[in-house]
């Protein structure tokens, strides 16, 4: 798959193609089938399937402070995007002066001068150009100027995930954020990921018999609430059963939040230094503060044990 940043690392020879744009942070199920509908069209028509998206966060630009907690980074959206068969993902640098580009010039400057679309597959509330001034019925409107169809799918998925709600980055965000995993992976169509580099802590799981990852996470990164889940850890392309504990350690009165995970039954791991990721199944407990080592130990053993139950459960499945 093609990755190209700015319009300007678009090839010169490229050709018609099947358009579909968005954030589509997260890559969730309602996004899965707005772009695998795209995929779709542009087998059906023999040209290549197009995801356009933004950096940063539109929100960013337009309300300075606003940036949501991501749900996955750039390249995560990518991988995810490719195992769904897109040919080329396009990240379009959102400036203040890209966010003034009316409706038209939009339209103009990257669907029909770049990516000379066939066709463009949106979701029914797609909004575009300055202030979102843009909607799919302009789309299709200029599109009869310039020579490409719109088709609109809808995106929206329900299920017991957020009492009921559409499926959005926005529940799934919100889910993430109160600890309920287990929703969020409903909506996502796999477990939450948080990536990061292995830097050096405190060493105090080590010295308590259970060495933890510590993973310093990339900016926005949305972060399950503190507690203790079962999920997993993989480093150099080896998934290992986990337990992950989110917080500030109450035990030792840590005060910096971190996500480190313990990878069940391995002995010997240097990580150091690695990009990891830290997958999230299921919330075990919350965080809390014992009366005395001891008694910590005990939980851990108790965490450790729950946790290997449930991702033996899982890739039992």
């Amino acid at each position: 798959m093609q990755r190209w940043r700015g319009l300007e690392e678009i090839p010169q020879d490229w050709g018609r193609s099947v358009v579909t744009i968005g954030s589509y942070d997260g890559v969730h199920r309602g996004h899965q089938l707005i772009i695998g509908r795209t995929v779709e069209r542009a087998r059906e028509s023999g040209v290549p399937a197009v995801v356009v998206t933004f950096d940063p966060h539109p929100s960013e630009v337009v309300r300075p402070g606003s940036h949501p907690p991501l749900l996955a980074p750039h390249h995560r959206r990518a991988e995810l995007m490719a195992e769904l068969g897109v040919d080329a993902v396009l990240v379009l640098p959102f400036t203040t002066g890209f966010s003034k580009l009316s409706p038209a010039d939009f339209i103009v400057k990257v669907l029909v001068d770049k990516l000379h679309a066939r066709l463009v597959v949106e979701g029914p509330n797609f909004r575009f150009g300055h202030r979102a001034a843009g909607d799919v019925g302009y789309l299709a409107e200029l599109g009869a100027t310039y020579d490409y169809e719109v088709e609109v799918v809808d995106l929206y998925v329900t299920g017991e995930a957020g009492g009921g709600h559409p499926f959005s980055s926005t529940l799934t965000r919100r889910l993430v954020v109160e600890g309920d995993v287990e929703g969020a992976a409903e909506i996502l169509g796999r477990p939450h990921r948080v990536e990061g580099v292995v830097v050096r802590g405190a060493q105090r799981g080590r010295e308590l018999g259970y060495p933890t990852a510590n993973v310093e996470t990339l900016p926005y990164t949305a972060v399950p609430a503190d507690g203790v889940y079962a999920g997993w850890l993989t480093a150099n392309g080896e998934r290992m059963p986990a337990a992950i504990s989110v917080g500030t350690n109450p035990q030792f009165d840590g005060t910096e939040r971190t996500v480190e995970a313990y990878a069940i039954d391995r002995v010997g791991l240097d990580l150091y230094g690695l990009h990891v990721a830290v997958d999230f199944l299921a919330h075990v407990r919350g965080q809390r503060k014992f009366d005395s080592v001891q008694a910590l130990l005990k939980a851990i053993a108790d965490d450790v044990e729950r946790c290997r139950e449930l991702t033996g459960r899982y890739d039992a499945r």
